[in-house]
């Protein structure tokens, strides 16, 4: 049987299918019709003479034992593809004409305002967008074009689309206002269900319906770490803050640090992404490398 050669937006098709599990998903992810990625399969099915997917009935499309064994090798070439595009546009474009840069609400603002003031010494010529999100709204402006560097969070696990690079971490730490009752003394396990928790929440699809360190079924959420700031120190509730913007609140005694049994603080690690078909550029490259530089004179790092 003679074989015929998949295109590379066959390729990119079948990849697609896969990691979204469906064929509406993957129309959706490519801005394609779904018979049009329906039809790419069936193209591919052809030329190789293997079925890719069983997708009898209703069922949602499902790797065959060939579709398994020929997943890497496509996803390999898709991504020797994706380096070559993504350095020729380097050769082509050279130093950025603008960079757009998001970043976790965690980041520390003694971080950011020197990095960014040196950015702009050092590259007078690209403009630079700056945006502030939180948790998986991050790594959405990534994905929906709006930014192409991000500093986020670990809350949006890997995505297929996005490399990512650990630069830092942030400590979280529980606290509240030293006349909460959680503030009084000793906490019994499970004390902390009886009591408002403030936790910082997003808008964005990526993390809908997750939740993250919430102990609490009386909660507010708020997308604002400065609101949330605030009403800790009122006694409004008690939650997890940054230590960097609480150590001198606890150093008043402006907020206590809770001992609490399930110990929800923890190390927020932050990590330097890009979407795999963009690849940074110089000026990005020396963000990212300032900013996990700067990030690792914090104190506790």
């Amino acid at each position: 049987m003679k074989l015929g050669e998949p295109s590379l937006d066959q390729l990119r098709i079948f990849l697609s299918v896969e990691e979204e599990g469906s064929f509406g998903g993957a129309a959706r992810r490519m801005g394609r019709a779904v018979s049009a990625i329906s039809y790419g399969i069936q193209q591919m099915e052809a030329q190789l003479g293997v079925k890719l997917f069983a997708r009898e009935g209703s069922r949602k499309p499902v790797l065959t034992e060939a579709g398994r064994g020929l997943l890497a090798e496509a996803r390999a070439i898709a991504e020797a593809s994706d380096a070559m595009l993504a350095k020729t546009r380097s050769l082509h474009a050279g130093l950025e004409s603008d960079v757009s840069l998001v970043l976790d609400v965690m980041v520390p603002g003694d971080v950011t305002a020197p990095v960014l003031r040196e950015f702009r010494r050092m590259f007078p010529t690209v403009a630079l967008r700056l945006n502030i999100e939180a948790l998986g709204a991050v790594t959405a402006c990534l994905l929906d074009g709006e930014a192409h560097l991000a500093v986020a969070g670990p809350v949006v696990a890997a995505h297929p689309a996005l490399e990512h690079q650990a630069i830092g971490e942030i400590e979280l730490v529980p606290v509240a206002a030293p006349d909460h009752p959680l503030a009084a003394g000793t906490i019994a396990p499970g004390d902390t269900r009886h009591h408002l928790q403030l936790v910082l929440s997003d808008r964005s699809r990526l993390t809908e319906g997750r939740e993250f360190s919430v102990l609490s079924p009386q909660t507010w959420r708020l997308a604002d770490l400065g609101a949330k700031h605030s009403l800790l120190k009122e006694g409004i509730g008690w939650g997890n803050m940054p230590r960097h913007l609480v150590r001198e609140d606890i150093a008043a005694g402006r907020l206590v640090e809770l001992d609490l049994p399930e110990k929800p603080g923890a190390s927020y690690t932050l990590s330097a992404t890009w979407r795999r078909d963009a690849r940074p550029g110089p000026a990005t490259s020396w963000l990212i490398d300032a900013l996990r530089d700067r990030l690792a004179l914090c104190p506790g790092n």
